[in-house]
């Protein structure tokens, strides 16, 4: 009866560090994917105004948001990074 016990609270102990560790990756998924709507929003050669989440292009266009015309980004460098 001892060993059975035992092993019962074993396996509920590791059932409950798999859903806490679980739940930690989706986070990561969820925050990469926010970053990179807002790499895209920023570092693109064409930005809207507003700074609407996900929008940005390297081709002159409007917003699929708002709908304003996206103005160049002065800040933008074709390879993607800056030197000072």
């Amino acid at each position: 009866m001892k060993t059975v016990k035992t092993i019962l609270g074993v396996l509920v102990l590791a059932l409950m560090l798999t859903t806490v560790s679980c739940k930690d990756a989706k986070k990561e998924d969820a925050t990469t994917k926010t970053e990179q709507a807002e790499k895209k929003e920023y570092a693109s050669a064409y930005v809207c105004p507003m700074h609407c989440e996900g929008s940005g292009s390297d081709a002159e266009g409007e917003c699929p948001t708002c709908g304003m015309a996206y103005v160049k980004n002065e800040d933008h460098k074709a390879s993607g990074h800056k030197h000072d």
